[in-house]
C-alpha cells in the first residue's frame, strides 16, 4: 500500500487483536487502544528522548498516523516499536486526503497527527484538517510536547511575556525587508524560523530593522550540535560570516525599548522634509531614523520620494 493510500477496512481490522504495545529502555509497554477522533501529536524536534509517554500510548493504539514525511517518522516508529500504519499528510496532497481522513473518522476510527518536528499545525498545514474534524463533530484531542518556538524562548534569556511568533519570513530580501519594517513595530518578542541557506541575510536585514535589539540565534534545538548565541542584532549579524549555516535555525528578538517612540507616517514625512531642506539625503536620514525610532531602508525609501517630489516640483 502506498504511502499516500488509506485503506477501507473498517478500524481495528487489519490489526493483531493483541492489545498494542511501544518501547521504552527496550521493553514492551502496553497500549490502550486510542479513542475514536482526531490525536495531534507532538513529536521531539531533534532528540528522539523527547517523546512523552502519553505520544507513544496514542500513537501506538491509534488505527493510523498521518505525517508530513514518512520516512521521518517512520524513524520515530522503529524507535519505539510502534506498528500503526503511516500515510502522508502535507500541502502538497491535503485537498485529495483530508475527505478520506474525515471519512475513517466518521467510521469511529482512531487517527494520530504528527508533523516532522514539534507540535502539529505550527508552520504547518494541519488546521485546515482540524477545522473540518471539529465542523463534522468529531473528537480533536491536543498531545501537548516538543516546540522549537518555545524551546527557543526559554533559552534565548529575552522577554517570554508576550511573544510574536513569525515562522518563515519571505524568501526574497524585497519583501522579507518590508516584512521585517512592520514586525519592528510590534511590542513583543519575535520568534523567527529560518533556513541555514538564508540565516546570514536575514540577519544582516534585521539588523537594520531593528537596530540595537538583543536577539538569540538557536541553530540545532535538542539536537547534537545545539548552539545558542546571544548579543545584540548588529553584533549578531557582524559575526554572521563564520556562522555555521548548517542545521536548522530559530531566531529571537527581543521586544523594541518601551521608551522608545515610533513616529506616524505624517510626522515622519514632516521631518524628512523640514531635514531635506537643510541637508543631503544621507545626512537627513541618519537624523530621521534617530528621532523616528523606523527602520533605516524605510526611511531611506521614503526619503527618496520626497526628494523627487520635491524636484519634479521645481521643474
Amino acid at each position: 500500500m502506498g504511502a499516500n493510500a488509506i485503506p477501507n477496512t473498517p478500524p481495528g481490522d487489519g490489526k493483531s487483536s493483541s492489545t498494542p504495545t511501544y518501547l521504552v529502555a527496550g521493553q514492551a509497554v502496553a497500549a490502550s487502544r486510542a479513542r475514536p477522533g482526531l490525536h495531534l501529536v507532538a513529536t521531539p524536534i531533534g532528540n528522539l528522548g523527547d517523546i512523552t509517554l502519553r505520544a507513544l500510548d496514542t500513537l501506538a493504539g491509534a488505527d493510523m498516523i498521518f505525517c508530513e514525511d514518512t520516512r521521518i517518522t517512520r524513524r520515530l516508529a522503529e524507535r519505539y516499536g510502534l506498528s500503526a500504519e503511516l500515510a502522508a499528510y502535507h500541502e502538497h496532497n491535503a485537498e485529495a486526503v483530508r475527505p478520506k481522513i474525515l471519512q475513517r473518522l466518521a467510521e469511529g476510527a482512531a487517527i494520530a497527527l504528527v508533523s516532522d518536528a514539534g507540535t502539529p499545525l505550527i508552520s504547518d498545514p494541519g488546521y485546515k484538517l482540524v477545522r473540518a474534524a471539529c465542523d463534522a463533530g468529531h473528537s480533536v484531542t491536543a498531545l501537548p510536547g516538543p516546540s522549537a518556538v518555545l524551546a527557543a524562548l526559554t533559552v534565548a534569556a529575552l522577554p517570554t511575556d508576550r511573544f510574536f511568533f513569525e515562522g518563515f519570513l519571505p524568501a526574497k530580501q524585497q519583501a522579507r525587508r518590508t516584512r521585517l519594517s512592520e514586525l519592528a513595530r510590534i511590542e513583543a518578542t519575535l520568534v523567527v524560523f529560518e533556513a541555514g541557506s538564508r540565516v546570514q541575510e536575514t540577519l544582516a536585514d534585521l539588523a537594520d530593522a531593528m537596530k540595537g535589539r538583543p536577539a538569540a540565534i538557536c541553530r540545532e534545538l535538542t539536537k547534537l550540535h545545539e548552539e545558542v548565541l546571544r548579543g545584540s542584532v548588529g553584533e549578531l549579524a557582524a559575526g554572521a560570516a563564520e556562522l555555521e549555516t548548517r542545521g536548522e535555525f530559530v531566531l529571537v528578538i527581543g521586544p523594541p525599548p518601551r521608551d522608545a517612540e515610533v513616529l506616524t507616517q505624517d510626522a515622519l514625512d514632516a521631518v524628512l522634509r523640514d531635514l531635506l531642506q537643510r541637508s543631503s539625503v544621507k545626512d537627513a536620514v541618519m537624523h530621521a531614523v534617530e528621532l523616528s525610532g523606523r527602520p533605516r531602508r524605510e526611511v531611506y525609501a521614503r526619503a527618496l520620494e520626497l526628494a523627487k517630489d520635491t524636484a519634479d516640483g521645481e521643474d
